[in-house]
């Protein structure tokens, strides 16, 4: 069996995210385990001095596509792409992270490959010379273990894996690609961007989620989602949501914590007027410390909170701003 590990490293604004660093120090221990490399795979132009500091977080070889075929997203480029190397490194596993775009191209890549996709794991290891995924079923409320017959091919939750800090030096490799636009059965042409500079929460630090209990922000709930941006600027937090307030319209699906949004494990969660299904806490149960905040004392999200709160977030929320920004001026 081979014994290198593929990572593709997912960037954003030329720089990697912190999701795909987490993935890229997840395939270092996994090619320690294996006694191989991590071999970083990274894609798109003007990316080469990011390329050059992959070593310090893990990677033993990179491999850079440059090509303007991929100045843009592509599912099937970048899929022919992945699994193309992924045959030329011999890989014995291929990871990338589980945000929207590697679940997007990972499995199409995987098919290709003729394989299967672990998705969303939060554990990878060897056991008894064979390569064992661990991903969540049911919600979280069970984990199953999942072993590849070949290669395995496997998306990792992000915030669950450790960015690794290493003193290597990997050497950098062009990737020659082959094909262009005109090859592609599918080019994205323009990406609409929301607010610039926004906190993404899958990123941030600090998460100041609301939920149904704040209202409707086109009504009585205006005070309360004001209340709340506010909170977040004072603590220079992300602001995030529940399912049932992005399928409302009141916030876009981009803040939206829990297992059909982002997974988050911030310093601190706080979650406002949330009552904490099983969706959503599958998403920030990994979060270091959760203050919940909730008129209903037998609310579910005070089970996995650290702090509770109970009392009407019109009342708490101002309060809490009011008190943090009189601790964090001295």
């Amino acid at each position: 069996m081979s014994k290198n590990v593929l990572v593709y490293v997912e960037c954003a604004d030329l720089r990697p995210t912190k999701a795909g660093l987490q993935a890229l120090g997840a395939g270092q221990r996994l090619a320690r385990q294996l006694g191989g490399e991590a071999v970083a795979l990274l894609t798109g132009p003007g990316l080469e001095a990011e390329a050059a500091k992959l070593g310090a977080h893990g990677a033993n070889k990179v491999q850079l596509a440059a090509a303007e075929v991929f100045a843009t997203y592509s599912q099937d480029g970048l899929a022919r792409l992945v699994t193309q190397q992924a045959a030329a490194t011999q890989a014995a596993a291929v990871l990338a992270s589980a945000t929207p775009m590697g679940k997007d191209f990972m499995a199409r890549a995987a098919a290709a490959g003729k394989a299967g996709l672990a998705a969303d794991c939060t554990d990878i290891k060897v056991e008894g010379g064979k390569i064992h995924a661990v991903r969540p079923v049911y919600a979280g409320k069970a984990l199953a273990t999942v072993e590849a017959a070949g290669v395995l091919w496997a998306t990792l939750r992000p915030n669950v894996f450790a960015v690794e800090a290493t003193a290597i030096s990997a050497p950098v490799e062009n990737v020659n690609v082959s094909y262009g636009p005109g090859d592609l059965k599918s080019v994205v042409r323009e990406i609409v961007q929301g607010v610039k500079g926004k906190l993404d929460v899958a990123e941030a630090e600090i998460v100041v989620s609301g939920g149904r209990g704040l209202k409707d922000p086109a009504g009585e709930g205006k005070q309360n989602w004001e209340n709340l941006e506010k909170l977040a600027t004072t603590l220079g937090a992300a602001v995030g949501a529940s399912r049932a307030v992005v399928d409302a319209g009141w916030r876009p699906h981009g803040d939206q914590v829990g297992q059909t949004g982002k997974t988050v494990s911030p310093k601190l969660y706080v979650a406002c007027g949330i009552s904490g299904a099983i969706q959503h806490l599958a998403g920030m149960s990994g979060s270091k410390v959760i203050v919940a905040i909730n008129k209903d004392d037998t609310a579910p999200i005070f089970k996995v909170a650290d702090y509770g709160i109970v009392g009407m977030v019109e009342d708490v929320v101002p309060a809490l701003t009011a008190a943090f920004a009189e601790t964090l001026k001295s």
